[in-house]
């Protein structure tokens, strides 16, 4: 079983690593996954060994406090408390050590002339101990109760975490008597604890803000839609309620309009510029925005099972499959702690043993290594960077799956496209309609066909009578007598007179081809004829997207060198869309293992490709790429769950933006972990040359570098 908890101390990966490898050696724990971001634990257990109650035990024994979340019937979690990173206890801490201090610093300002001040309280081997002293004592103690007790652990389990390499560093400093050292280690450490917490609620709250889009409230109309309205929480709604939506108001449930007419702003999913007109039979989802009329909506999906809620919680689940990067981040830090522990062992030790040099001045150089041994810029940078950018794309309405994809999507330098749903809109229409002759015009060529194929379901047939439709074509006469011949076309008396409708060579056998430029560009052209006579043809053809140029076209600008097509179309109409966009590789007539052999040969050829698809027929090509993409997702829960991205919306341009975003989170993670190691290399060279000082290894290398690095990563969340 699999048990979720939070854990409001859990702030760092250092955290979440020391967390794992304690509850690793806890019978009857099976897993263990950490979010120092969403500040959770999921713990998969074997409930015959041990119990959630025993787990929490093992995590309060590190000092962190963890709180089971539990899931109601409806499969729902309790909200995470609002942070309030500056009214914390901690922050209390930290203000009552920065106050200390001051007084502290202030009464030594004025020791020579105040002679209470200047007088010893008592002698001690470092030294007279006096008034201002006793005050910076108290403000290394008060501001390290923050970290002391997690440090006297972390040494009982012989850990080398940040909190013990910080009690360390202010006992030393407090043991030779460098008592402003020790109180300002104390507070600033504690100071930047609560920035690097306030930064990561930031990108936390990113999240939470996903699910705030749902309203907390709907107004169920009762009796069956028929009803007097009665207003309910939202997550109280189950499939089949009817609710009433206002303009103006967001839907509050995955469901089909049974009533009304309106424009609906889908954005915060989808990330559409314009409303979406919904009529009856049309799917809306929770969190969208009705913009016009009034609608009725009928509830298919409970709260817990919305397509915003499963968006929220993919998003919240993304952080934990780690990047590469972040993988190696982990690794070097493992290794580097404990090597630049060593480095200040010898730092005190050799000058001091070897060359008869003065203990206290190395000692201190020793704790300022201590201090630079602190991982924790380094580990914080890349995951952050993953939540701030997986979050920016999620309001943009695309899903990215993981901070692996994110990084893998920023290095493709190749993308395969599908043709069918995907570089077009999927569906045939009508692009030309040519009279034959005998007085007709085009308009009763195209309006007599429509009369034939309302009576039809063929999507050639829905083409035709929605092309009639928008052109605004009168009811012809009277139908009879319709007779469907399945893959040829169809018979039916239009007022008496016989027509046939369908293939050339079916509606009139013996000749009558149409014009050879009607044809053209993998077209599918139909003929009306009447006594043997063709009357006009009829034109179609599946357009290329409007978007779709213009998106191929970003995507070159933003660093990808090879656009091709793999589409299971015939060769002819896949290479006159292929021609009309511009894309640089035409390959069709793929069945879907043909396509999967073209995704390994475009891999071979350019490095890394992305797949973008409609997550069907080009399920197993998905799989083999580098990044999975699918398109139109919303709503699909296959989709949602198998795709590594998913494009909310039918929308090609989200696909260039999300391509810009992860070149940008890639190199974002670039920075910080090179600004962090360059930083904290430059004090380590400096510390033995007596050029870095106990509070500039606090100020620039902990605090300075870890809170630049949380920022840079936070830009990623305006994108």
């Amino acid at each position: 079983m699999n048990v979720r908890y939070r854990v409001p101390d859990m702030d760092c990966p250092s955290c979440v690593a020391k967390i794992q490898g304690h509850l690793a050696r806890v019978d009857g724990v099976l897993a263990v996954e950490g979010s120092p971001v969403a500040r959770t634990l999921t713990v998969s257990l074997d409930p015959a060994r041990t119990d959630h109650e025993a787990v929490r035990r093992e995590v309060a024994r590190l000092g962190y406090r963890a709180q089971r979340e539990d899931v109601d019937a409806a499969g729902r979690r309790a909200a995470a408390p609002p942070a309030h990173t500056w009214r914390s206890p901690q922050a209390r801490i930290a203000y009552a050590s920065i106050g200390l201090f001051v007084v502290g610093m202030l009464l030594r300002l004025v020791a020579t002339r105040v002679a209470v001040v200047a007088a010893p309280i008592l002698t001690l081997p470092t030294g007279p101990f006096r008034l201002p002293d006793v005050l910076l004592v108290a403000s290394a103690l008060v501001g390290g109760w923050n970290f002391f007790p997690k440090g006297v652990r972390a040494a009982r389990a012989l850990a080398l975490d940040m909190n013990f390499l910080m009690t360390v560093a202010i006992m030393g400093a407090l043991g030779i008597g460098e008592y402003t050292e020790a109180a300002a280690i104390a507070f600033l450490f504690a100071l930047a604890e609560l920035l690097e917490s306030y930064a990561v609620d930031r990108a936390r709250a990113s999240v939470a803000a996903l699910m705030e889009l749902a309203p907390d409230t709907a107004r169920v109309v009762r009796g069956g839609g028929e009803g007097p309205e009665e207003v309910v929480r939202a997550d109280e709604l189950v499939p089949g309620d009817v609710v009433a939506v206002r303009p103006g108001e967001r839907i509050p449930a995955d469901g089909t309009v049974s009533a009304g007419a309106s424009a609906v702003d889908q954005s915060p999913i989808t990330g559409e510029s314009m409303p979406v007109d919904k009529g009856p039979g049309e799917a809306v989802y929770a969190g969208t925005i009705n913009r016009e009329g009034f609608l009725r909506v009928r509830v298919e999906r409970p709260a817990a099972e919305s397509t915003l809620a499963r968006i929220a919680r993919l998003v919240e689940e993304a952080e934990g499959r780690k990047t590469r990067t972040e993988r190696f981040v982990e690794r070097f830090a493992r290794w580097y702690t404990p090597a630049v522990t060593v480095g200040a062992i010898l730092v005190v030790t050799v000058p001091v043993l070897a060359f008869g040099a003065p203990f206290t001045p190395w000692f201190v150089r020793g704790l300022t290594l201590l201090v630079i041994a602190c991982p924790c810029a380094l580990v914080i940078s890349t995951p952050v960077a993953v939540v701030s950018g997986v979050t920016a794309a999620a309001r943009h309405g695309v899903l990215i799956k993981g901070g692996t994809y994110l990084e893998a999507l920023g290095e493709v330098r190749a993308v395969a496209m599908d043709k069918t749903g995907t570089l077009t809109y999927g569906h045939p229409r009508v692009v030309e309609v040519v009279a034959a002759g005998g007085g007709l015009t085009r308009g009763v060529v195209l309006a007599r066909a429509a009369a034939i194929e309302r009576h039809s379901e063929h999507p050639l047939a829905r083409a035709i009578v929605e092309a009639a439709a928008e052109a605004g074509l009168p009811p012809t006469p009277t139908v009879t007598g319709f007779v469907s011949v399945p893959g040829r076309g169809a018979r039916a008396n239009l007022d008496g007179v016989p027509h046939v409708l369908g293939k050339p060579d079916f509606a009139v056998p013996s000749g009558g081809r149409p014009p050879g430029e009607l044809s053209s560009g993998g077209r599918t052209v139909v003929a009306l004829a009447a006594d043997g006579f063709v009357l006009g043809w009829i034109a179609l053809a599946d357009r290329p997207r409007a978007e779709a140029r213009g998106a191929l076209a970003d995507l070159r600008a933003g660093g990808v060198r090879h656009i091709a097509m793999v589409t299971g179309d015939n060769a002819e109409t896949a290479a006159a869309v292929g021609r009309e966009l511009g894309v640089d590789q035409v390959l069709a007539d793929l069945l879907p293992e043909g396509k999967v052999d073209a995704i390994r040969a475009l891999e071979a050829e350019h490095g890394p490709v992305a797949m973008v698809g409609d997550g069907v027929n080009d399920a197993p090509a998905l799989a083999v790429s580098s990044v999975g993409i699918v398109m139109g997702a919303m709503g699909s829960d296959a989709a949602l769950e198998t795709a590594d991205v998913a494009l909310l919306g039918d929308d090609l341009t989200r696909l260039p933006y999300v391509r810009d975003l992860a070149r940008r989170a890639r190199a974002v993670i670039r920075q910080n972990i090179a600004a962090a190691i360059l930083v904290k290399a430059v004090l380590a060279i400096g510390v033995p040359l007596g050029m870095v000082s106990l509070v500039a290894a606090v100020v620039v290398g902990d605090m300075g570098v870890s809170l630049a690095v949380t920022l840079n990563a936070l830009r990623l969340g305006r994108g």
